[in-house]
């Protein structure tokens, strides 16, 4: 299955590197290319992407907001490039409900990766922005969480979904967690959407961060 991909970046020479890789791959197309987060919000809307690769820092409309109106309204899942290994765009992202985050200066190999991650619905953060973006939102309020995300709503969850959910704790796949907790890489899709509904979270990633948070 080809995976259709809109390349959203204002920078014409980064932009265009990150095409010439992503086309490389047989199983990724680009459908389109955006220079600023309007645009990257408009042609979601037109083309339908499986997933945005999104710059955080764009004109017109920031990389956080257009991520923001993208998950809101399901058009894609979105992976985020960012500069930086931790700055506030990063957070924002994370509350925003991307999928993914990634260094600028990850090569071509991890970057074609990241995307088929994030493609089947794992999400991804670059190892370099994990450990210190999980001690900075430890003990935060719960403004990057559901309403619900706090030690009390872990009632909610079964035996087998707390298990789950500690295994995106330690940033797992799917198709590790089958074989940690010997169940169908189906069934591990199904207790994840469980997990996310429960705990009014938008994406893996912020159950991740959420697992660490409270040491499941």
């Amino acid at each position: 299955m080809t995976i259709r991909v809109l390349v959203a970046e204002d920078q014409s020479a980064v932009r265009a590197g990150l095409v010439l890789i992503l086309g490389s791959a047989p199983d990724i197309e680009v459908v389109g290319e955006a220079a600023d987060g309007e645009a990257a919000v408009r042609m979601a809307r037109e083309l339908r992407p499986d997933l945005v690769l999104m710059d955080v820092q764009m004109p017109r409309l920031d990389g956080v907001s257009a991520t923001r109106q993208v998950v809101a309204e399901g058009l894609a899942d979105v992976l985020v490039l960012t500069t930086f290994d931790l700055d506030e765009y990063v957070f924002g992202a994370l509350r925003a409900g991307a999928a993914g985050f990634l260094l600028k200066n990850t090569d071509a190999r991890d970057l074609l990766e990241a995307v088929r991650t994030v493609a089947r619905g794992e999400g991804l953060i670059a190892p370099a922005v994990t450990r210190r973006l999980i001690a900075e939102f430890a003990g935060a309020t719960s403004a990057h969480r559901g309403a619900k995300a706090g030690p009390a709503a872990l009632e909610s969850l079964t035996r087998r979904e707390r298990e789950v959910l500690a295994c995106l704790g330690e940033g797992l796949s799917n198709a590790e967690i089958a074989v940690r907790l010997s169940m169908a890489e189906a069934t591990v899709k199904t207790h994840v959407s469980r997990v996310l509904g429960k705990l009014e979270l938008r994406s893996r990633v912020q159950a991740a961060v959420l697992a660490q948070e409270l040491g499941i």
